[in-house]
């Protein structure tokens, strides 16, 4: 069984990295890690901020043929009070606001995760900008329950890859509290975090120090969550990928 999981960025990745034993492989010009994982074989590959990386590319040099699940994973911003960080949600639909697209993620793919003790949700927004402001969270709240920059073009591009998709996120922020920086300015043409870039907006936002160590904080919660619910999730898709109703691709 071959079970594609994307990320944004290593960051998200880490604590997962750890618990397995995950080996560096040739994906080209994109980061790209493998795995045995329950018997399954899991590549992880990193889309860059916003997926303006050649994930997809990178896939078909890794693995000729057909991939069966697909798994748009990392933080997202929560749009509602009821979803806090460390929150792991998985969603029914994406919707792509820049393309104008809903996307509906595999029915039986967010059953398993539903099982697997995330949260159902009806939508993630994809958006093409970090949401800063708690304003605009809770105005984008009336049609969405959390806010992201990827799924829409993972799941969207999944399909190609023959694989089911799904879309499941760990919330980093609450819908209340403002980002303590501008990430929109500290993110490359690649989509990786420009660390000088980085330095420089922390330095001009220095007043909020408390506003970095909750967040901070909040991504440590997210991240260990997200790596428990993923290990979780793939061994029980091992166990279920023979069933007849939840047969994956033909590899």
């Amino acid at each position: 069984m071959r079970i594609l999981v994307t990320f944004a960025v290593e960051a998200e990745f880490a604590p997962w990295r750890r618990r397995h034993n995950f080996q560096k492989v040739n994906g080209g010009s994109v980061e790209a890690y493998s795995a045995q994982i329950s018997g399954a074989d899991v590549c992880v590959l990193f889309t860059g901020i916003g997926c303006r990386k050649a994930w997809v590319q990178a896939t078909r040099v890794i693995w000729p043929g057909n991939v069966d699940v697909c798994i748009s994973s990392g933080f997202a911003g929560s749009l509602r009070p009821e979803y806090q960080p460390g929150d792991v949600l998985v969603a029914r639909e994406v919707w792509g606001q820049t393309a104008g697209a809903t996307i509906q993620c595999d029915k039986l793919l967010v059953q398993l995760a539903t099982k697997c003790r995330a949260t159902p949700v009806g939508v993630f927004l994809t958006k093409d900008q970090v949401v800063v402001e708690a304003a605009q969270k809770r105005r984008l709240g009336a049609d969405a329950d959390a806010v992201e920059m990827e799924s829409a073009c993972v799941l969207s591009e999944a399909a190609s890859l023959g694989a089911r998709s799904v879309a499941i996120r760990a919330i980093s922020d609450s819908v209340g509290e403002d980002l303590p920086i501008d990430f929109n300015r500290t993110t490359s043409k690649s989509g990786d975090v420009d660390k000088v870039r980085l330095i420089a907006e922390i330095v001009r936002f220095r007043t909020n120090a408390f506003g970095m160590f909750r967040l901070f904080e909040h991504t440590r919660i997210a991240r260990k969550n997200l790596a428990d619910f993923l290990s979780q999730y793939i061994e029980r898709l091992t166990q279920v990928s023979g069933e007849p109703q939840l047969k994956v691709a033909a590899q």
